[in-house]
Protein backbone atom coordinates (compact mmCIF):
# COMPACT_ATOMS: atom_id res chain seq x y z
CA UNK A 1 0.00 0.00 0.00
CA UNK A 2 2.64 2.53 0.77
CA UNK A 3 4.22 1.57 -2.07
CA UNK A 4 1.43 2.43 -4.13
CA UNK A 5 1.31 5.67 -2.76
CA UNK A 6 4.73 6.38 -3.16
CA UNK A 7 4.02 5.67 -6.97
CA UNK A 8 1.61 7.85 -7.14
CA UNK A 9 3.12 10.52 -6.27
CA UNK A 10 6.15 9.70 -7.83
CA UNK A 11 3.07 9.93 -11.59
CA UNK A 12 2.38 13.61 -9.79
CA UNK A 13 5.58 14.91 -9.99
CA UNK A 14 6.22 13.32 -13.52
CA UNK A 15 3.29 15.60 -14.75
CA UNK A 16 4.83 18.83 -13.09
CA UNK A 17 7.87 18.05 -14.78
CA UNK A 18 6.25 17.59 -18.29
CA UNK A 19 4.12 21.29 -17.59
CA UNK A 20 7.65 23.29 -16.01
CA UNK A 21 10.56 21.56 -17.27
CA UNK A 22 10.35 22.16 -20.78
CA UNK A 23 9.57 25.32 -22.56
CA UNK A 24 6.46 25.08 -24.03
CA UNK A 25 6.54 26.86 -27.19
CA UNK A 26 3.38 27.24 -29.16
CA UNK A 27 5.23 27.22 -32.49
CA UNK A 28 6.51 23.63 -32.09
CA UNK A 29 3.37 22.54 -29.71
CA UNK A 30 2.87 19.29 -31.66
CA UNK A 31 6.05 18.12 -29.70
CA UNK A 32 4.99 18.85 -26.40
CA UNK A 33 4.92 16.11 -23.57
CA UNK A 34 1.70 14.12 -23.41
CA UNK A 35 0.02 15.78 -20.10
CA UNK A 36 0.18 19.04 -21.99
CA UNK A 37 -0.69 18.50 -25.18
CA UNK A 38 -3.64 16.83 -23.88
CA UNK A 39 -4.41 19.23 -21.69
CA UNK A 40 -4.17 22.08 -24.39
CA UNK A 41 -6.95 20.28 -26.55
CA UNK A 42 -9.15 19.51 -23.57
CA UNK A 43 -8.63 22.92 -23.28
CA UNK A 44 -9.66 24.00 -26.89
CA UNK A 45 -12.42 22.07 -27.11
CA UNK A 46 -13.98 23.18 -23.61
CA UNK A 47 -13.41 26.57 -26.03
CA UNK A 48 -15.27 25.40 -28.80
CA UNK A 49 -18.45 23.87 -26.55
CA UNK A 50 -18.27 27.35 -24.90
CA UNK A 51 -18.17 29.57 -28.20
CA UNK A 52 -20.89 26.95 -29.49
CA UNK A 53 -23.20 27.55 -27.02
CA UNK A 54 -22.95 31.24 -26.66
CA UNK A 55 -23.32 31.87 -30.37
CA UNK A 56 -25.64 29.18 -31.67
CA UNK A 57 -27.52 27.34 -28.50
CA UNK A 58 -27.51 30.41 -26.68
CA UNK A 59 -29.78 32.53 -29.04
CA UNK A 60 -32.42 29.46 -30.22
CA UNK A 61 -32.85 29.07 -26.17
CA UNK A 62 -33.97 32.27 -25.75
CA UNK A 63 -36.10 31.94 -28.57
CA UNK A 64 -37.56 28.86 -27.27
CA UNK A 65 -38.16 30.52 -23.29
CA UNK A 66 -40.06 33.35 -25.64
CA UNK A 67 -42.21 31.04 -27.59
CA UNK A 68 -43.01 29.10 -24.38
CA UNK A 69 -44.02 32.43 -22.60
CA UNK A 70 -46.34 32.73 -25.95
CA UNK A 71 -47.57 29.47 -25.56
CA UNK A 72 -50.36 30.24 -22.90
CA UNK A 73 -51.83 33.13 -25.03
CA UNK A 74 -52.02 31.52 -27.90
CA UNK A 75 -53.60 28.23 -26.53
CA UNK A 76 -56.52 30.87 -25.45
CA UNK A 77 -56.30 32.82 -28.62
CA UNK A 78 -57.21 29.14 -30.07
CA UNK A 79 -59.69 28.09 -27.02
CA UNK A 80 -61.35 31.61 -28.20
CA UNK A 81 -61.51 31.30 -31.83
CA UNK A 82 -62.18 27.62 -31.57
CA UNK A 83 -65.40 28.89 -29.61
CA UNK A 84 -66.64 30.90 -32.56
CA UNK A 85 -65.71 28.21 -35.14
CA UNK A 86 -68.00 25.76 -33.53
CA UNK A 87 -70.80 28.70 -33.09
CA UNK A 88 -70.62 30.07 -36.67
CA UNK A 89 -74.11 29.38 -37.94
CA UNK A 90 -75.17 30.68 -35.25
CA UNK A 91 -73.47 33.69 -35.65
CA UNK A 92 -74.28 33.97 -39.51
CA UNK A 93 -78.01 33.73 -38.62
CA UNK A 94 -77.92 36.08 -35.27
CA UNK A 95 -75.89 38.95 -37.94
CA UNK A 96 -78.90 38.14 -40.49
CA UNK A 97 -81.35 39.10 -37.48
CA UNK A 98 -79.67 42.32 -36.93
CA UNK A 99 -79.43 43.29 -40.29
CA UNK A 100 -83.65 42.45 -40.81
CA UNK A 101 -84.05 44.24 -38.11
CA UNK A 102 -81.76 47.69 -39.13
CA UNK A 103 -83.49 47.16 -42.34
CA UNK A 104 -86.73 47.80 -40.50
CA UNK A 105 -85.61 50.58 -38.60
CA UNK A 106 -84.74 52.57 -41.78
CA UNK A 107 -87.52 51.22 -43.27
CA UNK A 108 -89.11 53.90 -40.43
CA UNK A 109 -87.29 56.53 -41.43
CA UNK A 110 -88.29 59.24 -43.60
CA UNK A 111 -86.33 60.73 -46.35
CA UNK A 112 -85.84 64.30 -46.66
CA UNK A 113 -89.01 64.64 -49.28
CA UNK A 114 -90.77 62.40 -47.00
CA UNK A 115 -90.57 64.71 -43.69
CA UNK A 116 -93.38 67.23 -44.64
CA UNK A 117 -95.83 64.36 -45.00
CA UNK A 118 -94.92 63.30 -42.18
CA UNK A 119 -95.10 66.81 -39.87
CA UNK A 120 -98.74 66.44 -41.90
CA UNK A 121 -99.97 62.71 -40.04
CA UNK A 122 -98.30 64.63 -36.75
CA UNK A 123 -100.43 67.22 -37.39
CA UNK A 124 -103.53 65.09 -38.29
CA UNK A 125 -103.44 62.66 -35.65
CA UNK A 126 -103.90 66.19 -33.23
CA UNK A 127 -107.29 67.63 -35.59
CA UNK A 128 -108.50 63.75 -35.53
CA UNK A 129 -108.75 63.82 -31.49
CA UNK A 130 -110.42 66.88 -31.60
CA UNK A 131 -107.48 68.71 -30.10
CA UNK A 132 -106.53 72.51 -30.77
CA UNK A 133 -102.97 73.23 -31.52
CA UNK A 134 -101.35 76.55 -30.04
CA UNK A 135 -97.84 75.97 -31.35
CA UNK A 136 -96.47 73.60 -33.79
CA UNK A 137 -93.11 74.86 -34.57
CA UNK A 138 -90.43 72.59 -36.36
CA UNK A 139 -86.57 73.50 -34.65
CA UNK A 140 -83.75 73.02 -36.65
CA UNK A 141 -82.24 69.99 -37.51
CA UNK A 142 -79.53 68.18 -36.11
CA UNK A 143 -77.46 66.01 -38.26
CA UNK A 144 -76.02 62.39 -36.71
CA UNK A 145 -73.79 59.87 -38.25
CA UNK A 146 -76.60 57.97 -39.88
CA UNK A 147 -79.48 60.20 -39.14
CA UNK A 148 -80.72 63.53 -38.51
CA UNK A 149 -82.81 64.57 -35.93
CA UNK A 150 -86.08 67.16 -36.37
CA UNK A 151 -87.23 68.70 -32.76
CA UNK A 152 -91.03 70.06 -32.82
CA UNK A 153 -92.36 72.18 -30.26
CA UNK A 154 -95.84 71.29 -29.52
CA UNK A 155 -98.29 72.95 -27.30
CA UNK A 156 -101.81 71.43 -27.76
CA UNK A 157 -105.60 72.32 -26.12
CA UNK A 158 -107.35 69.36 -25.20
CA UNK A 159 -109.20 66.62 -22.23
CA UNK A 160 -107.08 64.34 -20.86
CA UNK A 161 -108.52 61.17 -22.84
CA UNK A 162 -108.07 62.75 -25.87
CA UNK A 163 -104.38 63.95 -25.22
CA UNK A 164 -103.61 60.31 -24.35
CA UNK A 165 -105.31 59.06 -27.33
CA UNK A 166 -102.63 61.71 -29.22
CA UNK A 167 -99.76 60.16 -27.73
CA UNK A 168 -100.66 56.65 -28.71
CA UNK A 169 -101.59 57.71 -31.98
CA UNK A 170 -97.97 58.78 -32.42
CA UNK A 171 -96.63 55.59 -30.92
CA UNK A 172 -98.51 53.67 -33.94
CA UNK A 173 -97.29 56.35 -36.78
CA UNK A 174 -95.45 53.98 -39.35
CA UNK A 175 -92.30 56.34 -38.58
CA UNK A 176 -90.34 57.19 -35.42
CA UNK A 177 -91.55 59.92 -33.25
CA UNK A 178 -90.90 60.16 -30.28
CA UNK A 179 -92.43 62.44 -27.31
CA UNK A 180 -90.12 64.55 -24.39
CA UNK A 181 -90.30 66.95 -21.80
CA UNK A 182 -93.73 66.42 -21.52
CA UNK A 183 -95.94 69.01 -19.85
CA UNK A 184 -99.34 68.96 -18.96
CA UNK A 185 -101.51 71.86 -16.82
CA UNK A 186 -104.63 72.92 -16.30
CA UNK A 187 -104.68 76.38 -17.55
CA UNK A 188 -106.17 79.43 -15.25
CA UNK A 189 -107.74 81.95 -16.27
CA UNK A 190 -111.73 83.57 -16.64
CA UNK A 191 -111.45 82.29 -20.67
CA UNK A 192 -110.17 78.51 -19.36
CA UNK A 193 -112.60 75.67 -19.96
CA UNK A 194 -113.18 73.39 -17.66
CA UNK A 195 -112.12 69.58 -18.59
CA UNK A 196 -109.73 71.52 -20.91
CA UNK A 197 -105.68 70.70 -20.12
CA UNK A 198 -103.15 72.04 -21.83
CA UNK A 199 -100.18 69.96 -23.25
CA UNK A 200 -97.10 70.77 -24.10
CA UNK A 201 -94.00 68.05 -25.55
CA UNK A 202 -91.22 68.24 -27.86
CA UNK A 203 -91.82 65.93 -30.33
CA UNK A 204 -88.23 64.65 -32.36
CA UNK A 205 -88.51 62.88 -35.97
CA UNK A 206 -85.73 61.17 -37.58
CA UNK A 207 -85.04 60.62 -41.17
CA UNK A 208 -81.77 58.92 -42.68
CA UNK A 209 -79.66 60.68 -44.31
CA UNK A 210 -79.35 60.46 -48.36
CA UNK A 211 -76.25 59.19 -50.23
CA UNK A 212 -74.82 63.24 -50.94
CA UNK A 213 -75.39 63.81 -47.32
CA UNK A 214 -73.20 60.60 -46.22
CA UNK A 215 -70.45 61.35 -48.53
CA UNK A 216 -70.52 65.22 -47.34
CA UNK A 217 -70.11 63.74 -43.71
CA UNK A 218 -67.46 61.15 -44.69
CA UNK A 219 -65.41 63.82 -46.51
CA UNK A 220 -62.69 65.17 -44.58
CA UNK A 221 -62.97 68.48 -43.09
CA UNK A 222 -60.66 70.95 -44.80
CA UNK A 223 -60.04 68.86 -47.77
CA UNK A 224 -60.58 71.28 -50.87
CA UNK A 225 -60.38 74.11 -49.47
CA UNK A 226 -56.56 74.94 -50.45
CA UNK A 227 -57.84 74.63 -53.80
CA UNK A 228 -60.33 77.49 -53.11
CA UNK A 229 -58.00 80.09 -51.07
CA UNK A 230 -57.05 82.99 -52.66
CA UNK A 231 -53.67 83.50 -53.79
CA UNK A 232 -51.63 86.11 -51.88
CA UNK A 233 -51.01 89.18 -53.82
CA UNK A 234 -47.80 89.80 -55.14
CA UNK A 235 -46.18 92.64 -53.05
CA UNK A 236 -43.00 93.10 -55.93
CA UNK A 237 -43.24 95.63 -57.60
CA UNK A 238 -43.51 95.62 -60.96
CA UNK A 239 -40.80 97.00 -63.47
Amino acid sequence: MHRRFRSLRLDWAGLRRQFTGIDLDLRRAGQWPAAPRWTAYLLLALAALGGGAQWLVMPAYEVLQAEREREPALRADYRLKLGKALRLDALKQQKREVEQAVNQLEKQLPGRAEMDALLADINQAGVGRGLQFELFRPGLESVRDHYAELPIALRIGGRYHDLGAFAADIAKLSRIVTLHKLVMVQPGGSGAVPGVLSFEAEARTYRYLDAEELAARRKPRGSGAASRRPKPADDRAKP
